[in-house]
C-alpha cells in the first residue's frame, strides 16, 4: 500500500511504481508518473520508479514462446507486488498474459498511442527486395509478412529497440518491424515507414500502457484509476477478451484492429497459419463493454479456420 509522506504541509502518498529497466519500459513508467502527478497535484518525488531486470530482458538468444512466453515480462514485477516491494507495476499491455491472477487488477490503461507497425529498411512492403531477410521474433509479424511476401525469409531477431536497429545496421537482416508507439516514446518518430493499420493489422493491445495493482489494495487501485482512459480501456479489454476466446499464445499469429465509435466498438481480426499461406478474417460491431461479443468473434474465427490455423490456438476443443 502507498506510504504517506508530508509534502507542502499536506499528506500525500508515496507510490512505488515497478518497471522493467529497459529504456522503453522506463519511458512508459515516466509517462505514468507524469500523469499521476498531474491528476493528483503531486510533486514528482511522490512517485518512485523501482526498476527490475525481467527474465525476458535477460534471455536474448531464444524466442520467448519457447522459454516461458509473456510471463517472462511480468514474473519479477508480480513477485514484487505480492511481496509489497512495489505498489503498482507498469506494463506494455501487449506483453501481459491474457489470463491474470485474481489477486491482481489492471487499474488503469493510459490513452493508447499509435497502434501501427513501422517498417524499417524499405519504403513499403511491396518495395522490399525479392528474397529479403525479415528480422522478427513475432509470429504475427512473420506470418503477416509471409502472407504478403512469400518470397521473403524470416530470421530470428530479438532485443530492445536499440539492439534491433543495431542488428539491422550490421546486416543481420534486410528489413525489420517495430511498434510505432515504442519509437514515439523513445523520441524516434522519424525512423522507418508506418504501415497503414487497416492494411497491416497490429498486435492485440499494441500501443497500450497498463498499470496493475494488488486487488486487495483498494486505495492504490483508486489512485491509479484516476488516470484510466475509458476508450483505451474498452478497446484493450475487448482485444484481450478476443485473445482469451481464441486461446492465443506466443506462438499464435493473431492481428486485430479495434476502434471506438461512440459507445460502440468496431473490431477486425485476422488469424494466420505460421507460414502465412492461410488466413481467416472477421469483423464485428458491438457495445463497448460487451466483452462476450469480442469472444464470439474469436470463436467464429476458429470455427472457420483451417486446421493449419486452428492448431496454433487452444480455444477450440
Amino acid at each position: 500500500m502507498a506510504q504517506h509522506t508530508q509534502n507542502s504541509s499536506k499528506s500525500v502518498p508515496k507510490l512505488r511504481l515497478g518497471t522493467r529497466q529497459s529504456p522503453l519500459a522506463v519511458a512508459q513508467a515516466e509517462e505514468t508518473r507524469r500523469r499521476l502527478c498531474a491528476a493528483h497535484g503531486w510533486d514528482e518525488d511522490a512517485v518512485e520508479l523501482v526498476k527490475v531486470r525481467a527474465s525476458g530482458d535477460k534471455i536474448q538468444d531464444r524466442p520467448l514462446a519457447d522459454i516461458g512466453g509473456k510471463a517472462l515480462w511480468t514474473r519479477e514485477l508480480d513477485i514484487w507486488l505480492a511481496e509489497g516491494k512495489i505498489d503498482a507495476a507498469v506494463h506494455s499491455m501487449k506483453d501481459v498474459e491474457t489470463i491474470r491472477p485474481d489477486s491482481l487488477t489492471i487499474a488503469a490503461i493510459l490513452p493508447r498511442a499509435d497502434v501501427r507497425d513501422v517498417l524499417i529498411g524499405a519504403a513499403s512492403v511491396n518495395a522490399i527486395p525479392r528474397g529479403a531477410r525479415i528480422g522478427t521474433s513475432a509470429p504475427r509479424r512473420a506470418a503477416q509478412m509471409l502472407h504478403h511476401r512469400p518470397d521473403c525469409t524470416i530470421v530470428f531477431f530479438r532485443g530492445n529497440v536499440a539492439t534491433r536497429l543495431a542488428k539491422l545496421a550490421v546486416g543481420e537482416a534486410d528489413v525489420t518491424l517495430l511498434a510505432a508507439a515504442g519509437l514515439e516514446r523513445l523520441g524516434q518518430t522519424g525512423t522507418g515507414t508506418p504501415l497503414p493499420a487497416d492494411e497491416w493489422l497490429p498486435a492485440p493491445a499494441q500501443g497500450a500502457i497498463g498499470i496493475e495493482c494488488n486487488t486487495a489494495d483498494a486505495e492504490t487501485c483508486r489512485l491509479i484509476g484516476a488516470i484510466n482512459d475509458p476508450a483505451s480501456q474498452h478497446t484493450v479489454m475487448a482485444e484481450r477478451a478476443l485473445l482469451a476466446a481464441l486461446g492465443g499464445t506466443c506462438h499464435s499469429p493473431i492481428a486485430v484492429l479495434t476502434a471506438i465509435d461512440g459507445d460502440q466498438i468496431n473490431m477486425r481480426a485476422s488469424l494466420f497459419s505460421s507460414d502465412g499461406l492461410e488466413r481467416v478474417d472477421g469483423t464485428m460491431r458491438f457495445a463497448a463493454e460487451d466483452l462476450d461479443a469480442a469472444a464470439d468473434l474469436g470463436r467464429d474465427l476458429l470455427d472457420r479456420a483451417s486446421p493449419a490455423i486452428r492448431t496454433l490456438f487452444t480455444g477450440l476443443s
